[in-house]
């Protein structure tokens, strides 16, 4: 699906802004692993990632939406938002 490149790539740049990780967004891909990989995504930068990824795609994400399967990886992440946007 082209789509998902787009939305992964959208997603990408939100994740790198708000966790401020420009200096290792080269090395950031679908399967990277986010959630207990990256130090910067600790439960405060989860509660940013989720408002700017609500602001940066028009979407509502809800308290029961924050889980760990969801912030596993960078595809995963994707996968919810594309799942909102739908």
């Amino acid at each position: 699906m082209e789509q998902s490149t787009d939305v992964t790539g959208e997603v990408k740049a939100v994740l790198v802004e708000t966790l401020g990780v420009e200096d290792r967004a080269a090395t950031i891909d679908a399967s990277t692993p986010l959630l207990g990989s990256l130090p910067e995504l600790d439960s405060m930068a989860v509660l940013e990632l989720v408002a700017a990824l609500e602001q940066r795609f028009g979407i509502t994400v809800d308290d029961d939406d924050v889980t760990a399967e969801v912030f596993e990886t960078l595809g995963s992440l994707t996968v919810f938002v594309q799942e909102k946007l739908a």
